[in-house]
């Protein structure tokens, strides 16, 4: 539908009992906001301003947290502001701009978790060869490719759609991802099968990648002593559990646009909070309390407090 300046709105139908219990959703994703924006920003702080923490990983670890800053600030101001609403409505450039952050900064995820298995890789498995293969130009080259690629990657499908017709517009769902393909009046193969190469590039191989990678650590330091077996797991395992946390919350809509597999309504919401509000929490504090350094920093910070 159409307003007098020709902007395409889309109505937004994926909110379970809004009218019900839109002011309790409010309270709880308004609070979620607050403890993702700080606690995501008080691991970058801290990260920032401490020297023995400008080490590769941990430059890592802050590119993903900021990340997660950059999505929950897309998302979290039009969610709220539909919880109040009597209408849940979008415009249909507005829908096109968080479909490209949202598949954008998983990508880019992907591809940081792929840059920091490679360097425990490195760190554990090639201690000597360590500060000559991991130096500042090698970070800032993984850093930079780790948002380029996905950049240039999703930004061409993305820019065709903005002006494609739309025969439907209702979409099933809080936030625009790929099922806003459905709202077109004529699905392009040519994209599906792009998307697919763009999935099995960004997300599939670095997966493998990363997986390969942690199982040469894995067989590497059993065959070595105690201490090294330990500085591996205290290291490694916060990363895989980001990994496999990660990947569950993406196969959900691999699953979603691949397979055309219906969700109930309910379904569909809940799963959409949590890629809303799990993932952006679960980094902070999985970083924050399993990684040894910066545990010691966040204890000293809140000692003062």
């Amino acid at each position: 539908m159409d307003n007098q300046v020709n902007v395409t709105y889309i109505i937004i139908d994926g909110y379970v009992n809004i009218d019900k219990y839109g002011y309790l959703y409010f309270v709880i994703m308004f609070t979620a906001y607050i403890l993702i924006l700080c606690s995501n920003s008080t691991v970058v702080y801290l990260i920032w301003i401490h020297p023995n923490l400008h080490e590769p990983m941990y430059i890592f670890i802050a590119a993903l947290l900021i990340n997660s800053v950059v999505y929950s600030t897309v998302f979290y101001p039009k969610l709220l502001i539909d919880f109040l609403s009597d209408k849940q409505i979008i415009t249909y450039s507005a829908c096109v701009f968080q479909w490209f952050i949202f598949y954008f900064l998983a990508c880019s995820e992907f591809l940081l978790l792929a840059a920091m298995a490679y360097d425990r890789y490195v760190s554990i498995c090639k201690p000597l060869q360590y500060p000559t293969i991991m130096r500042k130009n090698t970070v800032i080259m993984f850093l930079v490719l780790a948002w380029l690629v996905p950049f240039c990657k999703i930004a061409g499908p993305i820019l065709q759609n903005v002006n494609k017709k739309l025969c439907k517009f209702t979409f099933k769902g809080i936030i625009c991802n790929s099922t806003v393909y459905k709202l077109h009046c004529v699905e392009s193969r040519t994209e599906n099968i792009y998307g697919l190469i763009v999935f099995v590039n960004l997300v599939l191989l670095p997966v493998l990648f990363i997986l390969f990678t942690y199982t040469r650590i894995f067989i590497i330091t059993y065959r070595s002593c105690r201490e090294v077996r330990r500085k591996a797991a205290q290291t490694c395992l916060p990363h895989l559990i980001v990994l496999i946390n990660f990947s569950c919350l993406s196969a959900y809509d691999v699953l979603l646009l691949r397979l055309e597999i219906d969700f109930p309504k309910t379904v569909r919401f809940i799963m959409s909070l949590q890629l809303l509000v799990y993932h952006p929490l679960f980094n902070p504090i999985i970083y924050g309390l399993k990684m040894k350094e910066i545990y010691k920093h966040l204890k000293r910070l809140f000692c003062r407090m």
